[in-house]
């Protein structure tokens, strides 16, 4: 039992992982997966943490292969995954409350992007406030509006999904 526990947990990972970059590139696609005005659509799934655990490394390898295979520069593939880790771990931190579930990725991705987007893209201008509004907007769209309507749609579906 306890080794097809393990293995649910990997595949939870993998899985999230894969939606992750698949959402990115889609994002890509319409010019929103970088710079100063962005929207991932993969970061809805940063309130998964509050199902399981296994959202969390899911979550950062996720980012870390879509950063990396999207060419962004080596200050955004870190401090970008990194950014990534910190919500998931709040999120899996504040999962008593769902609704507080995307506080997390907000903050940490709107208090850390704009500074990986102000050092590392030379071709994106704005000042830091300016960056930390747009990249915290983005994050708003993307994690607390689709992410809280994800978490809502898997509610119910949570035992089937993520076990108990």
């Amino acid at each position: 039992m306890k080794s097809m526990k393990k293995t649910m947990y990997l595949v939870h990972g993998a899985v999230i992982a894969a939606l992750y970059v698949v959402l990115t590139y889609l994002a890509a696609g319409f010019d929103l997966a970088s710079g100063a005005i962005q929207v991932r659509f993969s970061e809805a799934l940063t309130v998964l943490p509050f199902f399981t655990p296994a959202a969390i490394p899911g979550l950062s390898i996720g980012c870390l292969l879509a950063n990396l295979t999207l060419g962004s520069p080596l200050p955004d593939i870190i401090f970008g995954t990194l950014a990534t880790l910190i919500g998931a771990v709040g999120t899996y931190l504040l999962r008593k409350n769902r609704f507080l579930a995307p506080v997390p990725p907000i903050l940490s991705n709107a208090i850390i992007i704009p500074f990986v987007l102000k050092f590392a893209y030379v071709d994106v201008e704005g000042s830091i406030p300016f960056l930390m509004l747009t990249v915290g907007a983005g994050e708003l769209i993307a994690a607390g509006i689709f992410g809280l309507i994800l978490l809502h749609v898997l509610l119910p579906l949570r035992h089937r999904l993520f076990g108990d």
